[in-house]
């Protein structure tokens, strides 16, 4: 077999940068001439000259990120959908790529890894999301040196670098979730619909997740007996193995009955069953008459904005925060900040929206820590833990029996 030819180094004008071409494919190694562009040309010429992969030696960390991101995709679903998980990912991927996205991935290392974090402390995140989030930026250099993109001594090297240690950091230490007081919740009920409010009651009783409340359907639903259950078809805990499920007492009953359908395999909760309540009670409230060219008006067939059939999280939690703003009498420059105003002034204005809104909101997550406390004060702590279902995967089937008729009694009493 013939020798190869060696590659030629070559001078893309257009970038100022060197490059490669290696089997139709070019390689870019920098600034052309440069002492690190010529390094760089050489490893890559030797690797692929013993018919190596180029693809380790020249990847850089942005490309390690888009490829890192397609495995996540498919890697973090749930039910056929992408979890959140994918989203935090992105979020962590962001910074790295901004630091650090032309650099050869194999050249990330300790030093860069801690200016990432240095920058994350810059934008205001807190400690424990850094350190999430940093161990979410090695995970990526785990996966790339299980597939033989890069060498594993570049996630050892990345392994040394401890995670923040509070009192010893210049980063923000996040504030405990609390319970949401009564008052609080009660002032939001005239600005929430119906269903926003049967959830945030539902959750006052039971201590479900808001993933769990918006996710309940009748066919999740075993109604015999004077207490019912609850299984949801997706909850947090499911990748362990373990089943959840929640008893429902008679006030929790009582809210549920009011949103039962015929179709049992409907959401109970349904933000555009919500819309045509809100624009009915409009229209009945509505002093003049419509005009015929009103009557005729028919609905768009394609809406750019459609309520769906279901909350998610996020969307209940936008209704408890958009109930909470009308509530407390947002400021309306606060509340809506103008996309149009000059950079410094709208990131002003966000600042005081993002304080104002910390003092005056609440979200649905601290309705579990409410009833947390109601239930921890009058059963105790253990009770807490059951409904709650806290408990890990062994203890679960240890005390299966114990936990349920605990439940039981909790639910017999308080929801």
């Amino acid at each position: 077999m013939p020798r190869k030819k060696k590659p030629g180094y070559w001078h893309h004008k257009p970038s100022g940068q060197a490059y490669v071409r290696l089997d139709g494919k070019d390689h870019y190694l920098g600034e052309y001439n440069s002492p690190e562009s010529r390094d760089r040309y050489d490893e890559i010429v030797r690797e692929w000259t013993v018919n190596q992969s180029a693809d380790g030696v020249t990847l850089t960390v942005d490309e390690l990120a888009l490829r890192y991101l397609q495995y996540a995709r498919q890697h973090y679903r749930k039910n056929g959908e992408e979890t959140s998980e994918v989203s935090s990912i992105m979020a962590a991927l962001r910074v790295v790529v901004r630091a650090a996205g032309r650099d050869r991935a194999r050249d990330f290392g300790p030093l860069k890894l801690q200016a990432v974090r240095t920058d994350m402390i810059a934008a205001g995140w807190k400690r424990k999301s850094i350190n999430i989030h940093i161990g979410r930026i090695r995970r990526m250099f785990q996966w790339a040196a299980s597939q033989e993109l890069l060498p594993v001594q570049t996630l050892n090297a990345l392994q040394t670098v401890a995670g923040l240690r509070e009192g010893r950091t210049e980063a923000a230490e996040s504030i405990p979730v609390q319970p949401v007081s009564e008052a609080a919740v009660d002032a939001v009920r005239p600005h929430v619909s119906r269903q926003v409010w049967a959830m945030i009651q539902l959750q006052l009783v039971t201590g479900m997740r808001p993933g769990e409340v918006t996710a309940m359907r009748g066919c999740d639903l075993t109604m015999c007996g004077p207490l019912w259950e609850y299984s949801p078809e997706s909850h947090k805990t499911q990748h362990h193995g373990r089943k959840r499920i929640i008893v429902l007492g008679p006030q929790a009953q009582a809210i549920i009955r009011q949103f039962l359908k015929t179709d049992m395999t409907a959401f109970l909760f349904s933000p555009a069953e919500a819309r045509a309540e809100f624009d009915a009670q409009r229209l009945e409230k509505r002093r003049s008459p419509l005009t015929p060219s009103q009557k005729a008006r028919k609905p768009k067939s394609k809406p750019e904005r459609k309520p769906g059939e279901r909350y998610t999280v996020a969307s209940y939690g936008s209704a408890v925060r958009k109930g909470c703003e009308k509530a407390h009498d947002m400021p309306r420059e606060l509340r809506n900040v103008s996309t149009k105003l000059p950079a410094t002034e709208r990131e002003q204005l966000q600042a005081q929206a993002r304080a104002w809104r910390e003092q005056h909101c609440w979200h649905p997550h601290q309705l579990r820590h409410t009833a947390a406390t109601s239930i921890r004060r009058t059963f105790g702590i253990e009770a807490a833990q059951v409904v709650l279902g806290h408990a890990n995967i062994a203890t679960a089937e240890i005390y299966a029996e114990k936990d349920r008729s605990l439940a039981e009694r909790v639910m017999q009493q308080l929801g």
